[in-house]
């Protein structure tokens, strides 16, 4: 069967219908059309920040087969792997690290990452054809070599075989046993840690502030808008260690098109009818996803019950069955999210700087697997009740 390659500078080039046929069915939300095209059209994600969109597209006839959201970089920010470690050891051989070309969805660390397959096309096939791809477009452009972020496991064990590096990073994610109400949540805790979570509950009322989830419809354009006042002033909180990526037009952009993956939970004080405070998270099937969140102001408690207790109150109720709540914040594991491994995967142009990684990442990996296991063993579960025993 004869395949046409070709690689596209921007999402709006390819048609919406052909790439979610490819990426809908996927358990991620964050491969689809419209959000990556938002982050396109919205100016948050383009040459100028550092991200020059380089989608690969396999067409047989007039059939999409495959396809592969990519990225040429001229630096790490945004890619939540902090690869500085390998960027530094390429300077020290004398290996210019940047630019380099990148697959994930773009400022976004959530797990899922893979090239795009149709439905019944051969995928160890099509997945070689765009690999040699990858690596003569990284060839003929100088770019150091290509890193895949945040990937499906499955996908990582064929990369695997294939020569790539596969980096273990720590991520959290909290799995719903089949609880029918918070209470059940609220009991896999011991004694103490049930006592502190109705009290971080309890000081929600106390402050005056009201908790309400909204999904689909019932998200306006200016629920996003606010939204992204929220971000900002989240960001600005941290200075130049900030990681502001998304533009204003990016989060109401997904209005129209995108709702009905979002949820928001807004956060009221009388006598104000605006939002104080929201957080803003992703829904697919059966998996949710949290990513950004702010308040004007402080709230005791109120990032956990915005961030964390509302939405697996959410969560338990429309029968959501995992819950990544996203990166960083070890306090997680007191509400029983647990570390989890994800992975990116690496293959460098240069050969000393492969044979280097090849010949080291064995014992990263370890030492990143002996922090997972020493966050999980600090989750507060009365005895006997780990979820995941």
């Amino acid at each position: 069967m004869a395949f046409r390659l070709e690689w596209k500078r921007s999402l709006s080039e390819v048609p919406q219908e052909a790439w979610d046929a490819l990426a809908v069915p996927l358990e991620t939300p964050v491969l689809e059309w419209e959000w990556l095209r938002q982050m396109e059209v919205s100016g948050s994600m383009r040459p100028e920040t550092g991200w020059l969109p380089c989608h690969l597209l396999v067409w047989s006839g007039s059939e999409l087969a495959a396809a592969a959201p990519l990225y040429v970089k001229g630096h790490s920010a945004g890619e939540f792997v902090w690869d500085y470690l390998w960027a530094d050891v390429a300077e020290q051989l004398g290996v210019r690290y940047y630019p380099k070309l990148v697959g994930m969805s773009p400022a976004t660390p959530v797990p899922g990452y893979r090239f795009l397959i149709a439905p019944g096309q051969d995928e160890a096939l099509l997945t070689e054809l765009m690999l040699r791809a990858v690596d003569e477009l990284c060839r003929n452009n100088k770019l150091s070599g290509v890193s895949f972020n945040y990937v499906d496991p499955l996908w990582k064990e064929r990369l695997e075989a294939m020569g790539f590096s596969a980096w273990e990073h720590q991520s959290f994610v909290w799995n719903n046993p089949g609880f029918r109400s918070f209470e059940d949540y609220l009991g896999v805790f011991d004694k103490n840690q049930r006592r502190n979570i109705r009290r971080e509950r309890r000081k929600i009322a106390d402050q005056g502030l009201t908790l309400t989830p909204l999904t689909g419809s019932e998200i306006t354009r200016e629920h996003l808008a606010r939204m992204y006042h929220f971000y900002e002033l989240t960001n600005a909180q941290f200075g130049p260690w900030a990681a502001k990526f998304l533009s204003r037009e990016f989060f109401t952009g997904l209005h129209e098109a995108y709702r009905h993956r979002l949820l928001l939970v807004a956060v009221h004080q009388e006598p104000s009818s605006q939002p104080v405070g929201m957080s803003f998270l992703l829904t697919k099937d059966r998996r949710l996803y949290g990513r950004y969140w702010g308040a004007e102001g402080h709230f005791d408690s109120l990032h956990f019950n915005a961030c964390y207790y509302s939405p697996i109150e959410w969560a338990i109720e429309h029968g959501v069955e995992h819950f990544d709540p996203g990166i960083g914040s070890a306090h997680k594991v007191r509400r029983g999210f647990q570390a989890v491994a994800n992975w990116s995967l690496h293959r460098f142009q240069d050969e000393r700087l492969a044979g280097i990684m090849s010949a080291h990442i064995g014992r990263i990996n370890r030492m990143e697997q002996e922090q997972i296991e020493s966050l999980n063993q600090a989750i507060p579960f009365a005895e006997g009740r780990d979820p995941e025993g």
